[in-house]
């Protein structure tokens, strides 16, 4: 059986954990405008489940998509990439 995850992950930086075992993740992303060609940077922001309430404001944080967990959690920490100092 395949051991890969189909499942989308991305990186972005913890903005709030001071819900229980929530964290918001603000995740950057460059895009190129049709007409002027000019790169716009665009973020959204995602509701991941912290299970062990490790995560701090300003780390780093790889978080993968997931079934519902609530209303609008739908991904879950996978790893810590970088503590804010």
């Amino acid at each position: 059986m395949n051991t890969t995850s189909r499942k989308r992950k991305l990186v972005g930086v913890v903005i709030s954990n001071k819900m229980q075992k929530t964290i918001v993740v603000q995740v950057d992303r460059l895009v190129k405008h049709p007409l002027y060609k000019k790169y716009l940077k665009r973020k959204s922001k995602f509701y991941a489940h912290d299970h062990e309430n490790n995560c701090n404001i300003g780390d780093m944080v790889m978080i993968m998509e997931c079934r519902p967990l609530s209303k609008q959690k739908r991904w879950r920490l996978v790893q810590i990439l970088k503590q804010a100092v």
